[in-house]
């Protein structure tokens, strides 16, 4: 055994050698497994961590939220948007109903947002701002992250109050810092407006409702006189179930409670959407799932390619150290000290390979994350899988090769050339 590790030993450093020795070759041949690894890996840390965002983004938007819309979150491309097109918008009387009559729901909401409006601040002034006008308990329904200030409160929400929160693209443009915002007026479509609170910088998502790092939310009631919700915004209704509440349960009461109130008979469909994460949620593994077998198909063809150059470069290395494995095994090297003596070799070429692979994607990560809001993380467990699949990569390419220097005949080995 002790004899065998040293062997091994031995050539292992041999191996390391040929690879100080031969930079070109040892480049070229690592170069297919360098690509064939930062393919996979590089995928999966994308996929990996954009579902990551993308579930964190769904749960802050709230897994027993209910939204009440005129459009499904769900269709294609086959669904009947003729039908959705003809149904009516949610109303601001309708959140008195649901606040009323369902009794599961902890907390409801009344919200429409509109696009490109104008914010100005003395001669400053920011274009292309998303506007939103939310009702009281929007707060308690969605999660707001005020850093500076305070949600609107008291008679700030029956429109007597010109009052406004801001995002962060907002007060950072007009102002530089949160703590200079708050008290400033400014002016909404030449409006004036108090700021009265400051939203925590977000990061932007594929999945908010409204960008809230660039966004201004006032009272509904004040919202109302500068924009006609009915007319140039997208009004909607949140509900909140109540603690130990199913979120079905209360969707089943949801849904009879806005048939009550539009008036629909037993034969008619619901004129309304009842959206909720979980459905959103549900179609995330699939998603991802598919991307991630894509991503395996681009990357298993320059893993194919790697291998074999590993494989040729093994034939080679053979037929150069052929005087030496038949010295080795004249001297009692057995067959299967031969064979791991070069598969371990091979294996080691991939290793390698398969790190630059990994090492390049770590790189990545750390550039990316430096200039942008998007998480991306190279996971514990993508490290692991990288090398793993270039120490299999190795063990097939060089077995071969290996197999067939272990048969050398040590007479015929130690008289070649």
């Amino acid at each position: 055994m002790i004899a065998t590790i040293k062997i091994l030993w031995s050539s292992l450093k041999m191996a390391l050698q040929e690879l100080r020795v031969n930079k070109l070759r040892t480049f070229l041949s690592l170069l297919g497994i360098t690509i064939g690894i930062f393919c996979i890996i590089i995928v999966l840390t994308v996929t990996n961590s954009l579902e990551s965002n993308v579930r964190n983004d769904l749960a802050a938007l709230g897994d027993d939220v209910i939204f009440i819309q005129k459009w499904p979150w769900e269709g294609g491309p086959d669904a009947p948007w003729w039908k959705y097109m003809n149904r009516p918008l949610p109303e601001f009387r309708e959140l008195k109903y649901i606040q009323e009559k369902v009794h599961t729901s902890s907390a409801a909401a009344f919200a429409f947002s509109a696009n490109d409006k104008r914010v100005e601040y003395k001669s400053d002034y920011l274009d292309g701002v998303d506007f939103m006008a939310v009702s009281q308990d929007y707060d308690k329904v969605q999660q707001v992250s005020i850093i500076g200030g305070h949600f609107f409160v008291g008679k700030e929400n029956d429109g007597s109050s010109n009052v406004a929160i801001l995002g962060a693209n907002l007060w950072e443009g007009l102002f530089g810092s949160a703590e200079a915002a708050l008290g400033k007026t400014i002016r909404i479509s030449g409006r004036p407006t108090k700021v009265v609170g400051v939203l925590k910088k977000k990061g932007s998502s594929m999945l908010d409702i409204v960008n809230y790092d660039n966004v201004i939310i006032v009272p509904y009631k004040y919202g109302r006189t500068i924009v006609d919700e009915r007319r140039f915004a997208d009004p909607f209704l949140l509900v909140k179930a109540a603690p130990t509440v199913p979120v079905e349960e209360m969707k089943d009461e949801l849904r009879g409670t806005m048939r009550a109130i539009r008036r629909l008979r037993p034969t008619v469909q619901d004129d309304f959407s009842l959206n909720e994460i979980t459905s959103a949620s549900g179609n995330l593994n699939t998603i991802f799932g598919n991307i991630n077998i894509g991503g395996f198909f681009i990357a298993i063809f320059a893993l194919i390619v790697g291998g074999f150059g590993i494989a040729n470069i093994m034939f080679v290395t053979v037929k150069e150290r052929t005087n030496i494995i038949g010295l080795k095994k004249a001297i009692g090297a057995r067959r299967n000290v031969i064979l791991l003596e070069f598969l371990l070799e091979s294996v080691l070429l991939c290793v390698i390979g398969g790190g630059i692979g990994i090492f390049t994607v770590y790189l990545i990560t750390l550039a990316v994350n430096s200039v942008s809001t998007f998480t991306l993380t190279l996971t514990l467990a993508n490290i692991i899988l990288g090398m793993s699949i270039s120490a299999i990569v190795g063990i097939l390419a060089g077995f071969i090769p290996a197999f067939s220097a272990s048969k050398l005949d040590p007479v015929v080995a130690i008289r070649s050339n």
